[in-house]
């Protein structure tokens, strides 16, 4: 009987011996979450960014500017002359040339043309419309002033004639041109050549 429960006892123990070897840490199933986890980041995680030097786009090639136009001439900018021609019954040639080193464009329309400390102004002699002239070095633009324009003997007497660009000019000139009898006086257009500055009644 004795021999009987050592028996037993034995097989017990056996038993036991092999329970706990089947839930030992080298059969748990604890390991297995881990290396998934793990197995999960790497194959989610995300390249790295490519670097600034991979990416930077060249800047484009700054086009050079443009020469800046010719500025607009003023009395200041320019030489002045005046002398009188007997062509057409009589009437006052205005020449006008740049400065040295200046280049200008004279405005498509008359030179302002008076007479006297009064004011008395000229009107327009050509009705058409003009062009722009660029004046540098040797170029010269000519425009004509007939002074009186009215048949009678009603005139007032002046020497010189005050020419200026625009409306009003800061730097008017005043040109000598002898005794000049005025009564509404008339100026042309800005003309390359002298023969088209004549002006008509």
């Amino acid at each position: 009987m004795r021999s009987r429960r050592l028996a037993l006892t034995a097989v017990a123990v056996a038993a036991l011996a092999v329970t706990a070897t089947a839930c030992g840490p080298e059969n748990s199933d604890t390991a297995a979450p881990a290396a998934s986890a793990t197995a999960t980041s790497a194959a989610t995680a995300k390249p790295s960014a490519p670097t600034a030097s991979a990416t930077a786009t060249p800047s484009p090639t700054t086009k050079p500017a443009d020469a800046p136009p010719a500025g607009t001439c003023g009395a200041k900018d320019l030489v002045l002359t005046a002398r009188t021609e007997s062509q057409a019954g009589g009437y006052i040639l205005i020449a006008a040339k740049a400065k040295p080193g200046v280049t200008c464009t004279l405005p498509p329309r008359p030179p302002v043309i008076a007479f006297g400390s009064g004011g008395i102004e000229a009107s327009k002699a050509e009705q058409g419309a003009s062009r722009p002239i660029r004046l540098s070095g040797a170029d010269t633009a000519y425009a004509g002033v007939m002074s009186k324009t009215t048949k009678d003997n009603q005139a007032v007497e002046f020497n010189d004639v005050i020419v200026g660009i625009g409306s009003p000019d800061p730097d008017p000139v005043s040109l000598p041109v002898g005794p000049t009898k005025v009564d509404r006086p008339i100026v042309t257009n800005w003309h390359d050549l002298p023969e088209n500055a004549v002006p008509v009644r």
